[in-house]
């Protein structure tokens, strides 16, 4: 096997992840918003968001175990887990694993959002924004390929697209609506949920 496999599976599956924190929160700012009203389905967003989410957990997890098979940094599993535990890039890698921790707890709480209440799972689930943010800094300052046109490229239209979709979101923000009981089938209700979150 080459020596630098675990090299290329870390930062592959990295700059993956990265981009699936943009598109999990862009498919959750289009439900939320209806930008495209009459041209989308809630249903289907609702839907894409979910598996988006499902896919950014896979791709951090593999960008973990990469880390802890290269043989170049030598990271252990307590390095990813626990913030400012690596002596590598300390301050770029606990921003990774605190962004970690956040995705994790979004993700988590998405699959029992019917058994909390909203109040708390919409305060969890805008841990989303910051954890980007907290991602993008850290693909910047630890990612191995920033001095690379691609990957600056690539920085910059994440960068472009993230600040398209938060002013969509900023400026959409809808006021609280009167709460009326919520009628249709469990995923018609659900969808409502996220539209209004």
């Amino acid at each position: 096997m080459n020596s630098h496999f675990w090299w290329y599976v870390s930062r592959a599956s990295g700059t993956v992840a990265w981009v699936l924190v943009l598109a999990t929160c862009a498919w959750g700012i289009l439900l939320a918003t209806r930008l495209f009203r009459g041209w989308d389905r809630p249903a289907w967003l609702l839907d894409l968001h979910r598996w988006l989410g499902s896919l950014l957990v896979a791709s951090t997890a593999l960008h973990m175990l990469a880390l802890v098979g290269d043989n170049y940094t030598h990271f252990t599993a307590s390095h990813l887990l626990i913030p400012f535990a690596s002596d590598w890039e300390p301050g770029s890698v606990a921003l990774g694993v605190v962004a970690f921790w956040m995705l994790g707890a979004v993700q988590v709480t998405s699959w029992m959002m019917k058994r909390m209440p909203k109040r708390t799972w919409r305060a969890i689930h805008m841990l989303s924004y910051l954890a980007f943010i907290m991602v993008t800094w850290h693909a910047i300052a630890a990612g191995t390929d920033v001095t690379s046109r691609w990957y600056g490229a690539l920085t910059i239209a994440v960068i472009a697209l993230a600040t398209a979709f938060g002013t969509a979101r900023l400026i959409t923000v809808r006021t609280p609506t009167s709460r009326t009981p919520l009628r249709g089938s469990e995923t018609e209700r659900e969808e409502r949920i996220h539209v209004r979150a």
